[in-house]
C-alpha cells in the first residue's frame, strides 16, 4: 500500500509533511501522533471526511496534501472528585434509577409487549403526542381510546425511572384483541408475536392521535394524514403495474400507504437493503381486459412519501402447517446503524431529497476545516439542527438518511415461545438492553451482533429515526 504525505490539524496546531506508511498498521501512525502531540493513542480520534480512522484497518481513503483531523486531548493527572464515587451495586433504588431508565415487569409471557413498549418510546414525538393526549372524549370506552390512555400513563411513569408494572396497559390490549389474552394448560399467558403487539398498538394510536399542526395549515395537515401515526410512521409506495405482452395498454399508476417495511429473506439475501428490495418488483399473471386472456404483469413498488420513523420487519417467521407452529427463519441478515432509503424511491422523491442530501455533504466536507477548540466549546451547549422533514410536510423525511434508534430481537425457534429484548440507543454510542425489568449499559458493537445465525437474540423489528444534520 503507497505512503502519503499529509497534515494534521490537532487543536490550534497544524502539523504538515506527516508521512502516513499504509503498510504499517493504523496503531503506529497514532504513535507517531503521540510523539507530536502528547495525546494518547488510546484518546485520539483520527478524522477524515466524516470517517473515523480505527486501529486495525486502514478504513479512510488518505491521499497527499489532505488535511486530517485528530481529536483529543493531553492526559491530565486527575483531580480528586469533591463528592465520592458511588458505584451502582452500592445505590439504593431511587439512586439507581436516575441512572437507568425504567424497566418493566413481565407479567407471565408479556416480554413481547415490554419490548414494543421501550422501542415505540425511543420516538420524542410520540412521547409528546401521548402526553398531550386527552382523556375527555366522547368515545371513552372505546379499545383505542383505552390504550392510548394506557400508553400515556405508562410512559409518564417510566419518566419516573424505576420498574413500572404494566398491568393497565396489557388489560386494554387484552380487551382490543383478545388472542394476546389466550393462556396456556397451566393458566399463564402464552407468548405473542412482538410484530403483531407493535402493529396492534400503532392501529390503536392511529384513531386517537391527531396530527401536529405546528409550523403547517392545519387544512393541508389534514388534507395529507387523519393521525400523529399516519403523520410520523407512515410512508406511501407509488405501485405500477405493466405488461410487455400488452403493448397497447398504459402502465397503471396506484398508490398504497404503509406503517413498516418488509425485509424478506431467502437464501440470496445476506443485507437488509437487498432484503427490502427482493420483492419491490415482482412478476405475476392475471386477466388482461385488452387480449382477453391471461397476461404476464410487472409489478413495481417505489417509495413516494418517506416517513420520519421507519419500521423495518425480518420476515423471519414461516408457518409450518404440520407443527401448527411460525418456524424462525435464524439466517444472519447484516443491517446497518445509518440507513440511505434513497435508491428505494421514485425518480420524483429523489429529485426533492437531493436539496437536504447536498446539505450533508457540505458538511462531511467541512469536518476536517471544523477548528477542535471551537467543537470542544460547543460540547457542553445545546445542539441546533436541520429541519428533517418537508415545509410542506411535516412529519416526513427530506433526505432518506436513517439512524438507528431501537432493535426489538427474539431469542428461539418460533413466534410463539422465546423472548423477546428490546436494545435502545440513548446517545451515540451507548445503548440500553431492556430485558423485562433488567436493564444494562451496551455498545453499538453489541448491537450489531443481532444479525442472527444462531440461537442468541436476532433481530425482528428495527425502527430507524431521522439522520440529524448539525448546524454549523
Amino acid at each position: 500500500m503507497p505512503t502519503y504525505t499529509v497534515k494534521v490539524k490537532w487543536a490550534r496546531e497544524l502539523y504538515h509533511d506527516v508521512v502516513v506508511n499504509t503498510d504499517e498498521r493504523p496503531i503506529l501512525f497514532k504513535a507517531q501522533l503521540f510523539a507530536l502531540t502528547g495525546v494518547h493513542p488510546e484518546r485520539q480520534k483520527i478524522m477524515w471526511k466524516g470517517g473515523i480512522l480505527k486501529d486495525d484497518e486502514w478504513n479512510l481513503q488518505l491521499k497527499d496534501d489532505i488535511v486530517v483531523l485528530l481529536l483529543g486531548s493531553r492526559e491530565e493527572v486527575p483531580e480528586v472528585p469533591i463528592t465520592p464515587i458511588k458505584f451502582i451495586e452500592d445505590m439504593n433504588e431511587s439512586e439507581a434509577a436516575t441512572v437507568f431508565p425504567a424497566g418493566l415487569t413481565n407479567l407471565g409471557n408479556t416480554c413481547y409487549m415490554n419490548a414494543t413498549v421501550q422501542c415505540l418510546r425511543a420516538v420524542p414525538e410520540l412521547c409528546a403526542a401521548l402526553s398531550n393526549f386527552s382523556h375527555d372524549e366522547p368515545d371513552s370506552n372505546s379499545t383505542a381510546f383505552s390504550i392510548a390512555s394506557a400508553m400515556k400513563v405508562v410512559f409518564a411513569q417510566m419518566e419516573k425511572g424505576g420498574t413500572i408494572t404494566p398491568i393497565i396497559l396489557l388489560q386494554a390490549l387484552h380487551r382490543a384483541s383478545p388472542q394476546f389474552a389466550q393462556t396456556g394448560n397451566n393458566g399463564t399467558y402464552r407468548q405473542q408475536d412482538a410484530n403483531e403487539c407493535w402493529s396492534e398498538i400503532l392501529k390503536m394510536l392511529q384513531q386517537k392521535l391527531r396530527p401536529i399542526i405546528e409550523g403547517s395549515s392545519e387544512d393541508l395537515v389534514k388534507k395529507k394524514h387523519t393521525s400523529f401515526i399516519e403523520q410520523f410512521f407512515g410512508g406511501t409506495f407509488d405501485v405500477t403495474m405493466s405488461s410487455n405482452e400488452v403493448s397497447d395498454e398504459p402502465a397503471s399508476v396506484t398508490t398504497e400507504n404503509f406503517l413498516q417495511l418488509s425485509c424478506f429473506i431467502s437464501m440470496e439475501v445476506k443485507y437488509m437493503q437487498s432484503g427490502l428490495k427482493s420483492k419491490m418488483k415482482e412478476q405475476l399473471v392475471k386477466y388482461s381486459e385488452t387480449l382477453g386472456r391471461e397476461a404476464h404483469y410487472i409489478r413495481t413498488y417505489l417509495v413516494s412519501r418517506l416517513p420520519a420513523y421507519l419500521t423495518v420487519q425480518f420476515v423471519r417467521f414461516q408457518y409450518k402447517g404440520k407443527k401448527g407452529i411460525n418456524a424462525k427463519v435464524l439466517k444472519d441478515i447484516k443491517f446497518p446503524i445509518d440507513f440511505d432509503a434513497f435508491e428505494l424511491c421514485t425518480p420524483e422523491l429523489q429529485n426533492k431529497l437531493c436539496l437536504m442530501r447536498s446539505k450533508f455533504d457540505d458538511y462531511d466536507n467541512k469536518q476536517t476545516e471544523i477548528d477542535f477548540s471551537l467543537m470542544e466549546s460547543k460540547v457542553n451547549e445545546e445542539k441546533n439542527y436541520e429541519q428533517f422533514w418537508f415545509d410542506d410536510d411535516l412529519g416526513s423525511n427530506n433526505s432518506a438518511y436513517y439512524t438507528l434508534q431501537a432493535v426489538l430481537t427474539h431469542k428461539g425457534r418460533s413466534s410463539s415461545s422465546g423472548h423477546y429484548v428490546a436494545w435502545v440507543r440513548s446517545c451515540e454510542d451507548v445503548w440500553f438492553k431492556f430485558d423485562d425489568d433488567d436493564v444494562t449499559s451496551v455498545t453499538t458493537d453489541e448491537i450489531l451482533r443481532l444479525s442472527g445465525g444462531g440461537d442468541w437474540h436476532c433481530a425482528y423489528v428495527l425502527l430507524y429515526g431521522p439522520k440529524r444534520l448539525q448546524k454549523i
